[in-house]
């Protein structure tokens, strides 16, 4: 439990990455069949233990996809200059032995990566196989999942941009039948799990269980959707002096639209700890990680 608190304080930094040197490293073209039997989609690039390997063919796939509109940013010329998107989502997933057919999609926050919240959900879910996503927005040296403003605003045709884009990503394991969504539970934490939010509102009926760590609303405009067969457990820090007064209005926007929420609250501020490791080891127990939507 200590390691894991450890990993998770380096969170809000930058973290090393957990992949072999790169002498040590292999390098691999795939070609697109293989490509989905490692779990990756046309726009992906999939890590594992031994080799970084990219989709052959994907920037003729990515030609073919229709161009994307400029985005404006809200922000002053000199920062909006300091933020970058890339074109393919990063992955890294993990398969332990005896696995599961339940699988735990996670999505770090800001200045996390793809294998962040892996001691995590290893913990409250040690057979499920793990798909850590990066978000795609580097905003002056962080990572994000969206371009932010202020640390309480956003900016927000970059959060239905990005979410959008996160969506087709699943739509296309779904269609691969290589990601069963009502076998899946989303784990996202601060910025990821602001993401994920959003992603619930504006595509509903992706996410039908999730887990929102240190969340709050992003969305200015919030869509009238049917979430109605959709489960969150929100966990809320005491100490979070940002994000807490903003978790009965995420958890009062769900239950609006029908969703099913769990809000439980932890001794602690803005950073993951052991209480967090056993409230979401609870819920997963109690749900048994299985949809109820069947």
């Amino acid at each position: 439990m200590a390691d894991f608190r450890a990993l998770c304080c380096a969170s809000l930094f930058s973290l090393a990455a957990l992949a072999l040197p790169a002498k040590a490293r292999n390098a691999c073209v795939l070609e697109p069949k293989q490509a989905l039997e490692l779990f990756a989609l046309p726009d992906t690039v999939v890590q594992d233990k031994t080799a970084t390997c990219a989709v052959k063919g994907t920037e003729d796939h990515m030609a073919k996809r229709p161009a994307a509109a400029p985005r404006k940013s809200k922000l002053p010329e000199a920062a909006a200059a300091l933020i970058q998107h890339a074109k393919q989502f990063k992955v890294v997933y993990k398969r332990p032995e005896n696995a599961s057919d339940e699988t735990l999609v996670l999505l770090h926050g800001s200045g996390g990566d793809e294998t962040t919240l892996m001691p995590l959900a290893s913990q409250v879910a040690p057979h499920a196989v793990l798909m850590g996503v990066a978000g795609r927005v580097t905003q002056e040296g962080t990572s994000r999942w969206y371009q932010r403003i202020t640390p309480t605003s956003f900016d927000q045709k970059d959060i239905r941009s990005e979410a959008e884009a996160f969506a087709a990503l699943l739509q296309d394991a779904v269609k691969a039948k290589k990601l069963d969504l009502s076998r899946t539970v989303f784990v996202g934490y601060s910025n990821g799990a602001n993401l994920l939010g959003a992603l619930a509102l504006l595509h509903p009926g992706l996410v039908e269980r999730a887990v929102l760590l240190r969340s709050m609303p992003v969305l200015e405009t919030v869509p009238d959707a049917d979430l109605s067969k959709s489960r969150f457990l929100t966990v809320v820090g005491v100490n979070d002096a940002t994000y807490a007064p903003f978790g009965p209005t995420l958890d009062a926007i769900l239950r609006d639209r029908g969703a099913r929420v769990e809000a439980r609250t932890v001794k602690a501020g803005h950073l993951l700890g052991d209480d967090d490791v056993r409230v979401v080891a609870e819920w997963l127990a109690a749900s048994d990680a299985v949809s109820l939507n069947k």
